[in-house]
């Protein structure tokens, strides 16, 4: 059901950003102001030339560091959730990691003067704030690593890859959705000038 929709926005953002592109080149021909058309010169080189620059956000970042931690947890921390399975060494060294993980964190972040902290010294906007996604994304895959070795589902880093990959291989049709979101906002931006 979730592959469905994503496969029907997926379809939707591309024939609009199509309608788009048609609806620009008409409107320009007929002189509308303030509307630029894609299929001109100056159009065609904006497309070609800004695809990279503007689907090389944060969000894609975010989606690669978020779908790597979701492969590591289904393989490496779920099983153990899912059989009923924990053992106490599994159990210990997941829950001490994570508290290891938390107070890192906390000291690069809270105290006065902190690393994480902005030149005032706030937490928002601050290098912590920009820093949120990739944080938490460390820390899931921290306690699944920790999980996965100390209960012997994961045996060596190749088991690491493989999940990382399994992870982002599920993750896949939310890249398509986010390239044809990005593409079509911005073509939207470049048609009238937002």
């Amino acid at each position: 059901m979730k592959n469905k929709t994503i496969i029907i926005l997926d379809v939707l953002l591309a024939v609009a950003e199509v309608l788009l592109v048609f609806l620009s080149w008409v409107l320009s021909a007929t002189m509308t102001e303030g509307v630029r058309s894609m299929l001109t010169s100056e159009g065609l080189r904006w497309f070609m030339g800004q695809f990279v620059y503007f689907t090389q956000t944060p969000v894609l970042i975010w989606l690669i560091l978020l779908s790597m931690a979701y492969g590591c947890m289904h393989q490496g921390l779920f099983p153990s959730l899912v059989e009923g399975s924990w053992s106490r060494t599994g159990l210990f060294v997941s829950l001490a990691t994570l508290a290891i993980y938390v107070v890192a964190i906390l000291l690069l972040a809270l105290p006065p003067h902190a690393i994480l902290l902005s030149a005032t010294g706030s937490l928002f906007p601050s290098p912590f704030s920009r820093a949120m996604v990739p944080i938490i994304a460390f820390g899931m895959i921290l306690v699944s690593l920790a999980n996965a070795f100390a209960t012997r589902i994961f045996h060596s880093a190749t088991d690491v890859f493989n999940s990382f990959a399994y992870g982002v291989s599920q993750a896949s049709p939310f890249f398509l959705l986010y390239i044809l979101a990005i593409q079509f906002y911005e073509s939207l931006c470049f048609v009238f000038g937002c």
